[in-house]
């Protein structure tokens, strides 16, 4: 923990060096993936609302910005947070294990979860916080002097600052950085696609099995965050999945075993999933922590189903933490939190069996 206080220490001395922009005089940047209309409206094609924005207005995730006909990525080069993280934060428990992470997001969101414990800037536009003024190569030399050898885009949604996120990723992959993102999933094939091409690991939030839940809760749709998860598989993007469960809401015993026999029929056993504790934040303060029972039986049901990685999130010190060998069930990796206590892992295999343990575990 000393080295990491470290790390942050220096990172903060770094930051202090960058110019921070005020409310107005965001870098603008034209966007991605959007079509022009008569009448100087924009349709933006970069996640599933589609947004037809007329000139002046700002798109749902409130990052884009149609002026005079041309759509425009406001957090291009403008992160509001920046910050030196485990991997375990993100959270990637098979990704890796103990590795430091250079973490950035922008503000804005395509989703209205009434849960998110980063709503002060998802739910906001770049135009309402203070904003670094760095350019993707900055930040990619950043990354490198901080001794950092990946590079995450989290906090908010990544999808909002697509471009800038897309540029960074290519210049990290020059310079040999991993590239890992936690999203909501929430954005559109195409550009997804081209994402994928630059993208290591994506940890997507699966937030319910039900549109009802989606709807009701996230303000949105759970066809596309399925069909995002079977485009980054196919694309052989190293896959987590974190699931929020919130009691009343997202708990039934039912939903979770269909997302659960949903998740093995399309993604396969292999696939880490974190059920993750609730506790009352922004619009939910009315809302009692998750039992950690129910986290318990929602571990239960997926091993049950046949999934071979499951954890239990935000209950430090629970053995769900652990990763356990899914042939003879010994602890392979033990947690506290963020920290790695210790690591039976040879070879991407059991130190005590040899089964092969799914993940990426050298860097």
């Amino acid at each position: 923990m000393k080295i990491m206080k470290q790390i942050l220490l220096v990172l903060a001395v770094s930051l202090a060096a960058w110019q921070v922009y005020s409310s107005q005089s965001l870098n603008y940047q034209a966007a991605r993936y959007y079509d022009q209309l008569p009448g100087k409206k924009v349709q933006c094609r970069l996640c599933p609302w589609q947004c037809l924005i007329s000139n002046g207005e700002l798109g749902f995730c409130r990052a884009r910005k149609n002026i005079d006909g041309t759509l425009y990525a406001l957090g291009y080069g403008a992160p509001c947070s920046i910050h030196i993280d485990p991997i375990e934060k993100k959270p990637f428990f098979n990704y890796y294990p103990a590795t430091a992470v250079f973490s950035l997001a922008s503000a804005g969101c395509n989703l209205r979860c009434k849960f998110c414990q980063n709503w002060e800037i998802s739910q906001v536009s770049p135009l309402e916080t203070d904003n670094y003024a760095i350019s993707p190569q900055d930040m990619v030399k950043q990354a490198v002097k901080e001794k950092c050898k990946v590079i995450a885009y989290t906090y908010s949604e990544p999808t909002n600052f697509y471009e800038y996120m897309l540029e960074i990723c290519k210049l990290a992959r020059q310079r040999g950085i991993k590239n890992v993102y936690h999203s909501n999933g929430y954005i559109s094939p195409e550009p997804l696609k081209e994402l994928c091409k630059y993208l290591d690991a994506a940890n997507i939030d699966l937030k319910g099995f039900s549109e009802d839940y989606y709807q009701k809760i996230c303000g949105a749709h759970l066809q596309p965050v399925l069909d995002s998860l079977v485009i980054l598989k196919q694309k052989k993007v190293w896959l987590e999945i974190t699931n929020l469960v919130i009691p009343q809401e997202n708990d039934r015993p039912e939903d979770i075993r269909q997302m659960c026999q949903w998740i093995i029929a399309n993604l396969g056993p292999d696939v880490p999933i974190h059920f993750s504790r609730f506790y009352p934040t922004y619009q939910l303060k009315n809302v009692s922590p998750t039992p950690i029972k129910t986290l318990e039986m929602a571990r239960e049901i997926a091993l049950k189903e046949g999934m071979r990685y499951v954890y239990i999130g935000n209950v430090v010190g629970h053995p769900g933490e652990n990763t356990y060998c899914p042939k003879c069930h010994k602890t392979v990796i033990k947690r506290v939190g963020y920290t790695i206590l210790e690591m039976h892992i040879n070879n991407g295999a059991c130190a005590y069996c040899g089964e092969p343990i799914a993940g990426r575990w050298r860097l």
